[in-house]
This record gives C-alpha cells, sequence and structure tokens, in this order.
C-alpha cells in the first residue's frame, strides 16, 4: 500500500489506516477475539496506521492495541491516540496537569513509555486558539512522554487555527463525500504548512458503505441510534450530520458513478485518498472482510479522481445548504 509522510511527524504511513472506536463501544457490543482479528488483517492488508482514543471503551481500544503490538514487536506501526473527553468539555481543563494524567494514563494503556502522536480530542473552540496549550504539549514532547501532537476537530475554523501553530503535527478532520468543506481551506493551508490530514468518518459512519436501507436498526448502545440528533455528542460524528434517509437517497446516487466490481465503501475511500493534502483515511470496521474491503481502496487507482465531479453534483443536490454552513 502507498505510504505517504505523517505531516510533521516525518513517519510514513499507509493511505487507508484503522480506525478503532468500534473496538472499544459505541458500535455495539465488542468480541475481544474480533478485535484482535480486525488488528491482525489490517496489518496483513498493508495499514500501517492506528488510530484510537483514551475514551473509547473507557481505554479499552487502547488497551487492545497495546496488547497486539507487545505480541508482535518487529510490527512498524504508527499509533495515534486522543486525550481529552473523558473530563467536563471545559477550556480551564485543557492544563499541563491534566495532559501529563491522561498522557500517563494512555501510555499504560497502550504499554508504551512514549506515545507516536497524541490528538487534542475536539476539545472547545477556544482551545485550540491557546498558546498555554501549545506550550503544555510542547512541554510533554520536551519530557519524552510524546512525540508528536496533533488536534482532532469538529469544524473547519478549528482546523484552520490548529494549523496556524508553528508545532501542530495533524489535523484529524470529517472529510468525506457527504462533507466536502475541508477541501476549501484546511486541505490547501495544511499542504501548505507542511501539516498531516487524518480523515476521520470515510463512510460517514456506514451510509457510504451500501449496505443500509430504510429498515436497518442499530443497537441501543451504537451511536447511529442513540446520537442522531446530537443527544451525546456533536451530531456530524453520526452519519456526518447527514438526514439518514436523504443519505439513503445521496448513496443511490454515488453508487450510480462506479464502475462494475467497485463497492461504494471503497470508492468513498478512493475518493478521499484522491485529494489533495490527505495523509490517510481511518475508516472503522468490525470485521475481517470490512477490513481488507477498506484496504482494497487503495488498489483502485484513478478511481477517485474519476468520479470526482459527480461526488461535489451529488453534494451540491443534496447535503450542501445544510452541512456546508455548519461545519
Amino acid at each position: 500500500m502507498e505510504q505517504r509522510t505523517l505531516g510533521r511527524t516525518g513517519r510514513k504511513v499507509s493511505t487507508v489506516g484503522l480506525g478503532t472506536w468500534q473496538l472499544g463501544a459505541d458500535w455495539g457490543d465488542v468480541d475481544p477475539a474480533e478485535a484482535t482479528a480486525v488488528l491482525e488483517a489490517a496489518v496483513e492488508s498493508g495499514v500501517t496506521f492506528f488510530d484510537t482514543a483514551d475514551v473509547y471503551g473507557d481505554g479499552r481500544s487502547e488497551q487492545t492495541i497495546g496488547a497486539f503490538l507487545r505480541e508482535r514487536p518487529d510490527l512498524d506501526i504508527t499509533v495515534a491516540t486522543k486525550m481529552g473527553r473523558r473530563a467536563d468539555q471545559v477550556p480551564e481543563n485543557y492544563t499541563l496537569a491534566n495532559f501529563r494524567q491522561w498522557v500517563d494514563r494512555s501510555r499504560r494503556n497502550l504499554g508504551t513509555d512514549t506515545l507516536d502522536l497524541v490528538q487534542l480530542h475536539c476539545p472547545p473552540t477556544p482551545v485550540y486558539s491557546d498558546q498555554e496549550v501549545y506550550d503544555a504539549l510542547d512541554t510533554l514532547v520536551q519530557e519524552g512522554a510524546i512525540r508528536h501532537y496533533g488536534v482532532s476537530v469538529e469544524r473547519t475554523d478549528e482546523a484552520l487555527a490548529a494549523i496556524a501553530r508553528g508545532s501542530t503535527a495533524t489535523v484529524q478532520i470529517i472529510l468525506n463525500a457527504f462533507r466536502l468543506k475541508p477541501l476549501d481551506a484546511v486541505l490547501p493551508a495544511a499542504k501548505e504548512a507542511g501539516v498531516g490530514i487524518i480523515a476521520r468518518v470515510p463512510l460517514a459512519s456506514g451510509l457510504l458503505s451500501g449496505k443500509y436501507t430504510a429498515d436497518t436498526r442499530f443497537a441501543a448502545d451504537d451511536h447511529r441510534s442513540y446520537n442522531r440528533g446530537g443527544e451525546a455528542f456533536d451530531v456530524g460524528e453520526t452519519f456526518s450530520g447527514v438526514d439518514f434517509q436523504r443519505g439513503l437517497e445521496a448513496v443511490r446516487e454515488f453508487a450510480g458513478l462506479l464502475p462494475e466490481g467497485v463497492t461504494t465503501a471503497q470508492a468513498a475511500i478512493a475518493w478521499i485518498i484522491a485529494q489533495d493534502g490527505v495523509s490517510t483515511v481511518i475508516p472503522g470496521a468490525r470485521s475481517v472482510e470490512q477490513v481488507r474491503g477498506n484496504a482494497s481502496a487503495a488498489d483502485t487507482g484513478d478511481l477517485g479522481r474519476e468520479i470526482d465531479a459527480g461526488v461535489r453534483r451529488i453534494y451540491d443536490a443534496y447535503f450542501r445548504a445544510d452541512i456546508h454552513p455548519r461545519w
């Protein structure tokens, strides 16, 4: 699989990584053996980048990855984690003292002395512009607790604020065929600054898998059931903020853009890979088959560029008016 430089980290990572929210919680029950099998399949498919967070299963995702890598010390995997969502979401909590506690917990979970990449996990907007926050993160780098740091954002203005800081290594942002706003300013600014772009929610919480219908039902503990109106966290994290029924209509049109033998999931990921400035895409997966299918998107050649005009047309018709102003 193609390897790209992950921004200011200088590390090479696979264009298709693995998001591991689903290995912790919020997507229904997780079987430990299946979680390990997903990680194994990812590695076998050429994936060299895992994204996790301290809040995923309250540390279970980190622990699963840590155990997996301890048994495979020869693997060269970059692990990015995130911190901050286990505390009350007020700017006052983003301090060096709290950062040390949060990082130490993640280091224990992952079984490592130094974390490859730590991202602020969608903190309150003022945090992205607070110099003391970046000074604290720089201190953690100097102390050897973390190698690099970045941010995960909900909105493009938050991304631009972080990119403007000279030491931000990466920005993680929702980017998919139903969420195009990052193409306007964030990706060009990140490329100019040498900041890596980690594209999350690439399948719009599964909508772009093409497997759902109006009759699809999700488990009660799946965020696609309990967060459709933003009851638990930003609604943009669930189906990218898109109305489920409207999304199904758009997916049908999206599928019409594709050549025979290419799945909607593969095409959706391939389209993101083709966007200038993207470092890696991090689809989640609950099964070995999903992992392999997602990774195979890297082998679709120029498909992402070939369907670009159609993606933009569908976005303009279905989503721009509601989605573009909000995030």
